[in-house]
């Protein structure tokens, strides 16, 4: 299946994968009482870039939480790299791992080949982020195909903080047709 960019305005289908601490987590439906899901697909555990960013992800979880937005993170590692990973990352918000390659195109990720000197177990996702709604819209999304590429995190905060100040339900923005 060829990988098609996601578009915003439009449904997110919900992604099953596992969940570090066991159980599953479900991309695209927050839980415990949030309305929305912010999701941040990392390269994995050879990625030292990825392990800071997930630390400065950590950072902003409570002002994110106060606006009602769950904060998620997933790799295609295994259990055990995931595990030692998020550990060294010191984080404490819910982790996937074991992102298959149909689920990488599914959401229209860049895919990587394992490369000559590089320790990983197989085809990785390189970065993205989604905002999903309450009712499973697809409302941002930045896909990357470099780890140096990613949003600044505290523009992220303003940002969801602004659009969920809005009353009224206004269309996802880059949706002009």
């Amino acid at each position: 299946m060829p990988t098609q960019k996601p578009t915003p305005g439009t449904p997110f289908q919900p992604i099953q994968v596992s969940k570090l601490g066991g159980g599953t987590l479900t991309l695209g439906q927050a839980e415990d009482g949030y309305e929305w899901q912010l999701i941040v697909v990392y390269r994995g555990k050879h990625c030292p870039i990825c392990t800071r960013y997930l630390k400065e992800v950590g950072s902003i979880v409570a002002p994110l939480n106060e606006l009602g937005i769950e904060v998620v993170a997933v790799s295609a590692d295994s259990e055990t790299r995931a595990a030692d990973q998020i550990a060294e990352a010191g984080i404490q918000y819910k982790v996937g791992y074991g992102l298959s390659i149909p689920q990488m195109q599914e959401m229209g990720l860049y895919i990587s080949s394992p490369r000559h000197g590089i320790n990983v177990e197989g085809p990785f996702a390189e970065p993205g982020l989604y905002v999903v709604n309450e009712v499973g819209e697809l409302r941002m999304v930045d896909i990357a195909n470099v780890p140096f590429m990613r949003p600044q995190l505290e523009s992220l905060v303003g940002g969801l903080k602004f659009m969920r100040s809005i009353a009224g339900d206004l269309p996802a923005n880059g949706t002009f047709a």
